[in-house]
């Protein structure tokens, strides 16, 4: 059950931020053991929202019979919500997963972690917020930490070279795709209401993959292993469904900026069950390069500790 949360209760955002992000940074490491049994990205992607779908729709129909939150009924806000749908569970999603079948589970979230950078210059170039002298100074160091995993990963991999540049890419514009999402997310979560909002997006970004899937995909979904599906099922409900509307909330209660602080644990939870899980390893550098990277990320943060974006 999702719980409840009001101004007072700071604490249990907090708390639901750190479950959420936890879930979701096993979903790189699901999605690696998935791959090995011969499957399409798109494929994965389907099963996922098949298997999400129900509850969302669940979800959405108890929440508007309670009648809660009116429901934003102008063109406006609908396309903006179809749009970010699109941004955070589609489209990032569809890229994730691309990149995630050229490099490492922990890397996949070291650089995916470089999306509270994004949001502060989304904000800056969209929203018209002038980034301060301490978010330039960690945008700089977040980057400098990516770049020393990358040059370690690249000099452990001499013979793939172009793969490993190619999931970088897939993963950069999975973090710019999130970033936009949450930035949009922190205006229509007030208007829809957490859980409403949250069903909405994934409902809209099951159809967009339902349809991609359809129009490029010839494959039969009923030809897998039992352990395929089950690994899908794992994917969609403990990867997707119960973290989605935690992040979401926490989000609702605490602002984008201030959950980055939360968000830090994601690379570290992805690295240890990368190694518990599929026996990845990262270098020491690679470690040091995270360190900075979530050091970075954490001056952003702090530097926003007392600022609420959702109020």
């Amino acid at each position: 059950m999702i719980l409840s949360l009001n101004k007072s209760n700071y604490s249990k955002a907090i708390l639901l931020g750190i479950i959420g992000v936890i879930l979701f940074s096993l979903k790189a490491v699901l999605a690696k053991i998935i791959y090995t049994h011969d499957i399409d990205t798109i494929s994965v992607l389907l099963m996922r929202m098949v298997f999400s779908f129900p509850f969302y729709i669940a979800v959405l129909v108890f929440e508007k019979r309670k009648k809660a939150i009116e429901i934003p009924k102008d063109r406006k806000t609908i396309l903006q919500l179809i749009l970010f749908s699109l941004l955070g569970y589609y489209l990032a999603s569809l890229f994730d997963f691309l990149g995630l079948q050229y490099i490492k589970a922990g890397l996949e979230r070291i650089i995916l972690f470089s999306y509270p950078t994004i949001i502060i210059l989304i904000s800056w170039l969209w929203l018209k917020k002038k980034p301060s002298s301490y978010q330039i100074l960690a945008i700089f160091i977040t980057y400098i930490g990516i770049y020393i995993c990358f040059h370690e990963e690249m000099n452990l991999n001499i013979s793939s070279n172009e793969d490993l540049i190619k999931g970088v890419v897939f993963i950069f514009l999975c973090a710019i795709c999130y970033a936009a999402y949450l930035v949009g997310s922190e205006f229509l979560i007030p208007k829809y209401g957490t859980k409403i909002f949250t069903s909405y997006v994934m409902v809209f970004a099951c159809a967009a993959i339902i349809i991609h899937f359809a129009i490029t995909n010839s494959n039969n979904l009923f030809q897998y292993d039992f352990e395929v599906y089950a690994l899908c099922f794992l994917l969609a409900i403990f990867c997707t469904v119960i973290p989605s509307y935690l992040v979401s909330e926490s989000i609702r209660e605490i602002g984008a900026n201030n959950f980055g602080i939360i968000a830090s644990i994601g690379p570290i939870a992805t690295i240890v069950f990368g190694f518990i899980l599929i026996g990845e390893k990262m270098t020491w550098i690679q470690l040091f390069g995270a360190s900075i990277v979530i050091g970075g990320i954490l001056i952003i943060t702090r530097a926003n500790r007392n600022k609420k974006l959702v109020t």
